[in-house]
């Protein structure tokens, strides 16, 4: 497992692309049936990506946590952005089609992952945040998340969000999650931009072609950086940092967010005007 120390808004404004990508970008996620985890400081939050191809994957027990089993002190959520998958889950199988979402509760012990198709594999997107509460295991599929549309094409960022883990839908401890979708035409996510020093995120852009990029702001409002960011890549955004981007063609992402509540609109807004 990586470990990503925090790193403070004075240390971030020296930072040139190089250190910018070594400190927050997330690459290399879905390595063939393996689990891939980075621990990062801010909340404490693990970002995961699995990908069972030919056999069946185990979320593991990493070192670092000094835990009995990954989710002893811990709860997650997954969505899947490939292939058909299942998990299983203490005994209990659970289906996820593309964009589907399972939450797995502090206490669950065994866990293990696998495509129904290997010529079409499964690619598991997770966030795990730590957990005082255990709460039931839950299955949402993307019809069931209540969309909600915001945005307009004429500023090019039209877009439905689907909320799953949150204060109306899954119930967690602390984990927010869902997705957006951005519409055909529009390229702009999370504008205006904003931020919220009470909770940090994660951000997992999917569906990109290859040869296309999103550029991914980031940093304080006045002192805003930059990374360019390839499909199924994610990016840590500290609470200190705006967190928006553009993208070169269509595409949609994961946003996850955890710290010290969960009101999805606990949000400090920035002016667009005021961005430097």
């Amino acid at each position: 497992m990586e470990i990503r120390f925090q790193q403070s808004p004075a240390e971030t404004r020296q930072m040139d692309t190089e250190a910018l990508r070594n400190n927050f970008l997330c690459q290399q996620l879905f390595k063939p049936d393996e689990a891939s985890y980075i621990y990062t400081h801010y909340d404490r939050v693990i970002i995961a990506g699995i990908r069972p191809v030919n056999q069946r994957v185990t979320l593991d027990n990493p070192a670092e946590l000094r835990a009995n089993y990954f989710l002893e002190r811990r709860e997650i959520g997954i969505i899947n952005v490939g292939g058909l998958g299942v998990i299983e889950a203490d005994g209990q199988t659970y289906t996820l089609e593309k964009l589907s979402c399972l939450y797995l509760g502090k206490g669950t012990q065994q866990v293990y992952f696998r495509s129904a198709n290997a010529e079409a594999p499964a690619r598991f997107f997770a966030i795990s945040t730590p957990a005082h509460h255990a709460y039931p295991n839950r299955l949402m599929h993307k019809e069931e998340a209540s969309p909600v549309n915001l945005g307009d094409i004429s500023t090019s960022n039209k877009r439905t969000i689907y909320k799953y883990i949150h204060l109306d839908g899954i119930t967690s401890c602390q984990l927010v999650m869902g997705l957006t979708v951005l519409s055909e035409g529009s390229v702009w996510n999370s504008v205006p931009p904003h931020t919220h020093t009470r909770r940090m995120e994660v951000y997992f852009y999917f569906d990109m072609p290859q040869d296309q990029r999103v550029f991914h702001f980031m940093g304080e409002p006045r002192q805003t950086r930059h990374l360019i960011m390839a499909n199924h890549e994610a990016v840590i955004s500290p609470p200190w940092s705006v967190h928006f981007g553009s993208g070169t063609a269509n595409y949609g992402f994961i946003w996850a967010m955890a710290g010290e509540n969960q009101v999805f609109t606990d949000m400090d807004p920035e002016p667009i005007a005021g961005l430097l």
